[in-house]
This record gives C-alpha cells, structure tokens and sequence, in this order.
C-alpha cells in the first residue's frame, strides 16, 4: 500500500510540472515561479500536503542540484574560466560588491545573524543563468555585442560559487574557525587541482570517460559525477562543488555527448528541487516577509543593473547596450533557492526561506521585463531629460546623448 501511495504521488509530482512547464512555455516565460508555486501548495499548510512520497522528492532534489552544477561545468572549459578570471574580474568584484551586500544588510537590520547574512548575501548576488540564457535567445540578442559581457559576468559568478559554496556549508553546519578554515583549504585545493588537471590533461580525461555508445556515456559520466558529489559532501566541501567541478574536467566531444543526454534528466530534477524547497516553505509564512522581499528585490535590480552597465562600459559598449546588458542581468533563479535551501535544511532562520521564495518569485518574473524594456525606458528618459534641458536653454551634455543615435553592429 505504501508503495502504491508513493507512486501515486510522486506521478501525480511529475505530471503536474509537466503541464505546468507546458503552460510557461506557451506564454514564454520561465517556469520555476510555478514549479515554487506548486511546491507550496503540496506541501506543509497548502492544499495537498505529501506524505509517503516526500523522502523519496528530497533525494530526487538533491540529484536536481546535483546535475544543476554538473551541467553548468559542461558549459565551460578550464582554459576559459582561467581566461574570464584575467580579463573580467574587476567586473565580478563590482557585482559582487553591489549585490551581495544589501542581503547581507537586509539579514542583519532584520536580526537574523552573520550566517544567515552570508547565506541572504548569496541569495541576491547569483544571477539565473538558465533564465538568461533563455531571455537572450528569445530577444534575438545572442549576437549583440554586450552579450559576451553578460556571460562573462555569469560565468565569474559560477566560479564564484565553488569558493562560496564550501563556505556556507561549513557556516550552516557549525563548523568553527578551524573547521571551516580546513573545509575552505580542501575546496579550494580541489578546485586548483581540477583546474590544472583540466587545462593539462582534459583531453586525456576526456578519452577515458569517452563512448560512441551514448548509454555508456550517460552511465560512467552520471555514475561518476554522483561519486565524486558524495565524496565531497563526505568532506563537508559541498556535493554541488564536486559535480561543477567533474563538468569542468570533461571538454569536446564528451561534453557535447553529456549535455544532449543528461539535460532531460537535468530538467526533471531540477523541477523536483525546486518542488521540495517549496514543500519546506509554509506559505503562510510568506506574506510576513513580503515586503523585506519586494524592498530587497527593488534594491538589487537597481544594483544588477548598475553592475551590467559598468562591466559593458568599461568593455567599450554603446549606451544602448549598456542598458540592455543591465537589464538582462536581474533575474534570480536557481542558484538562489540552491543556497537557500543549504539554510532552510539545517534550520538557520526560519523566515529565510520564505524570503527566499518570494524573493526569486519577484526577480524571475522582473528578469525578463528588465531584459526588453530597460533599454527603451532608459532612452525615453534621456529624450525627456534632453527635451527638458532645450525648455530651460540649456546645453546638451553631448557626448552621452550622442550616443543614444549612433547606429552599431549589434546595437
């Protein structure tokens, strides 16, 4: 009978993130806001609380985070992560700086403690590369100029994570100075050694995990990246770090072969993770923090902004995409609930995952707004402002006003 119940739950789980991805696919926007939505509503305090099957959603959303990262280490090589960190670190310092800080603010005028604000910091510093990836394609701007500065800022955000990761970890479970000092030591080895056996030996590491079968394929890269994931967490390093990390290792071919065959598997758990962080946040909960969220989520769209239009102008990039390049970063999404729920798991602050949830509700929703029309509302200001100075008399600050009309390949 227990397993029959399972069952039942777990399809009915399945079938119900089908339709509603179905639904968000129709209307273009992202469904993690509805995948949240639903995890609310099964769990504790919704309309259909799970029972038999939630052990079994917990261990399928741990895989769901699993694959997150390995799939984000598949996009990258070592040598252009090593290359992104020279030429483009000074624009992931200024994101760093503008975004993380209000979360670590917010937690500490709201009284939570200095974990709770690293873990906030994170919250309102990652951006969602997945929505992204997908806004840009869907606007057409995957050739615009601007857009290799947005990746770049994505992907020092991503190798930002294998150092954050380790130390939230090590916060949430605990760990003292010491502990925590050791646990960071081991992460950053690992990820050093990773690196310098990816840019070294990768194509040696790729030949070996290599198969023309694809079924082998998936199975020794899957099975390999869960034992090095458990191996990690047998650290206390973090289990995401291991998986990012095996994805960065394998390159070419094997990368290509990985990514077809795993980003189904990708998709469903990742859906299921989502799910579970929903199941652990009482949606009563949420109004209470409703507006922190909405004051936070107001903040750090003006600071993801700020921060796009400083990396594209100091890469030599028009106004226009300057705007555009803003805009597009301000989605939240993934990575946020990831670590999130890093806190929500070893119960750190009760309303942090609240705030979490209706914080990335917002910005998901936003980041594709901000994405189309921060450029337009931008221009429509500086005409207005332009309009304004002639009123009064006043002589046009040129050389900024200019550029709004020049007309560039990309722009």
């Amino acid at each position: 009978m227990h397993s029959a119940v399972l069952l039942i739950e777990f399809g009915s789980i399945i079938l119900a993130l089908g339709l509603l991805g179905r639904f968000a696919a129709r209307f273009q926007f992202s469904p993690i806001p509805l995948y949240l939505l639903a995890g609310l509503a099964f769990g504790e305090g919704g309309l259909l609380p799970l029972g038999a099957s939630e052990e079994f959603v917990a261990t399928g959303a741990e895989i769901g985070v699993i694959l997150l990262l390995l799939m984000l280490g598949l996009e990258y090589t070592a040598s252009d992560l090593v290359s992104n960190l020279k030429a483009h670190y000074p624009s992931g310092l200024v994101d760093c700086a503008l975004n993380a800080l209000p979360g670590a603010a917010a937690a500490l005028l709201l009284g939570w403690g200095p974990v709770a604000a690293v873990v906030l910091a994170g919250v309102t510093w990652i951006s969602s590369s997945g929505v992204i990836a997908k806004v840009l394609g869907d606007l057409g701007r995957v050739g615009n100029r601007e857009t290799p500065v947005i990746l770049s800022v994505l992907v020092l955000e991503d190798l930002a994570m294998a150092v954050y990761l380790p130390i939230v970890t090590a916060l949430v479970a605990g760990a003292g100075l010491a502990a925590g000092s050791v646990t960071l030591a081991i992460a950053l080895g690992a990820a050093g050694l990773v690196l310098f056996l990816a840019v070294r030996y990768g194509r040696v590491i790729s030949r070996f995990v290599s198969s023309d079968d694809p079924e082998k394929l998936l199975l020794v890269v899957l099975g390999l990246t869960i034992l090095v994931a458990g191996v990690a967490q047998q650290l206390q390093v973090s289990a995401a770090v291991g998986a990012f990390l095996v994805g960065i290792a394998l390159s070419g071919e094997v990368a290509e072969g990985a990514h077809t065959l795993l980003s189904p598997l990708r998709d469903l758990f990742a859906a299921v993770f989502f799910v579970f962080f929903g199941l652990h946040t009482d949606p009563a909960s949420i109004p209470p923090v409703l507006l922190p969220a909405l004051a936070l989520a107001a903040v750090t769209t003006a600071t993801k902004i700020a921060t796009g239009y400083w990396a594209a102008r100091r890469a030599g990039i028009s106004v226009k995409g300057r705007w555009r390049a803003g805009g597009a970063l301000v989605a939240r999404g993934e990575f946020s609930i990831v670590i999130a729920g890093l806190a929500v798991t070893a119960g750190i602050e009760p309303s942090l995952g609240p705030l979490a949830t209706a914080y990335v509700l917002i910005l998901v929703v936003l980041g594709p707004l901000t994405a189309r029309y921060t450029e337009p509302l931008a221009a429509l200001w500086s005409r207005r402002t332009a309009a304004r100075r002639t009123v009064r008399g006043e002589a046009a600050t040129a050389p900024e006003e200019e550029t709004w009309a020049q007309t560039r390949v990309g722009d």
